[in-house]
């Protein structure tokens, strides 16, 4: 004998529901309320509370939702540091356009283009002789800075050897390098480390208030090179601009352009007094990164 044939239960909806309704209902009750806190604890889990005292930890950061930083930064193709800095720096962020815009409105972006014709107002500062240069390559070694710029540190020619060994020494200890590779084997190599001693006589020679670094290059083979060196720690994102002789500058050899097997460059970095050194610091060389503590 068959089966009984039955027709399917059907749950009959009130006309008053509809299915659009239903998806939106849902949507609204798993979507955060407008009040909500969020943040991350000292163990690096994140919340999402309503109250404060629902907090699930003590010592928690709270930050805006559009801000929480990624659970696996370490799994990005960039850090996320780097990222976050180079966006603040970016000049064409839209973010940043807006005061630039603005200053352009109010005429404070500079003096207007003189019409032609009309002589323009010349320059500040000393300007060599000779006939303009027009869409002219930047020189493949840029010169030195003027020595007048450099601190006086009373270094000798033995003094700044041992300072060239005591940067490789460091690396046993506190190893703090950057390796290029070209071809499959070493093709330069930045090295950085923290010396008391170089760090008094900087201090003796310049009113510094941070921590003072060394860093040496070491070129295999002809490489070009420039100091792009970023430090980061906690909300501190430090640049230092290279031929300052209070933020980065040489002791030996130059910056900029194209190194050689003979071309050793040895230098220092001032960071601010916001760094600490006894904490890990993350630096970068262009889109590289180490973490390093230097004390």
């Amino acid at each position: 004998m068959l089966p009984l044939l039955r027709r399917p239960v059907s749950i009959p909806v009130p006309p008053r529901v509809r299915p659009g309704w239903l998806v939106l209902a849902v949507a609204l009750a798993s979507a955060p309320e407008a009040g909500a806190i969020t943040g991350v604890c000292p163990d690096g889990s994140m919340f999402v509370v309503r109250n404060a005292a629902d907090i699930p930890c003590s010592g928690a950061k709270r930050v805006e939702p559009s801000q929480v930083p990624p659970l696996h930064p370490e799994y990005l193709p960039r850090p996320y540091l780097w990222q976050v800095y180079q966006e603040k720096q970016n000049e064409n962020n839209p973010y940043n356009l807006l005061d630039r815009a603005d200053r352009v409105r109010a005429g404070r972006s500079g003096a207007p283009e003189a019409p032609s014709g009309t002589a323009s107002a010349p320059a500040p500062g000393p300007r060599a002789a000779g006939p303009p240069q027009v869409a002219s390559a930047p020189p493949s070694k840029p010169p030195a800075p003027p020595h007048a710029s450099q601190l006086d540190l009373g270094l000798t020619d033995g003094e700044l050897r041992d300072l060239f060994y005591l940067v490789e020494l460091s690396q046993q200890k506190v190893p703090a390098t950057f390796v290029e590779d070209a071809g499959g084997h070493e093709a330069m190599r930045v090295s950085f480390a923290h010396s008391p001693a170089f760090e008094q006589r900087v201090r003796h020679a310049a009113a510094v208030d941070g921590t003072v670094v060394l860093w040496s290059v070491q070129p295999k083979e002809k490489q070009h090179f420039q100091p792009n060196f970023t430090f980061v720690q906690g909300q501190t994102a430090f640049h230092p601009q290279p031929g300052s002789a209070h933020e980065l500058d040489v002791l030996v050899g130059h910056i900029g352009g194209e190194l050689g097997p003979q071309d050793l460059v040895l230098g220092y970095a001032v960071l601010p007094a916001s760094i600490d050194a006894k904490r890990p610091i993350d630096l970068y060389w262009d889109d590289r990164r180490i973490a390093v503590t230097f004390q």
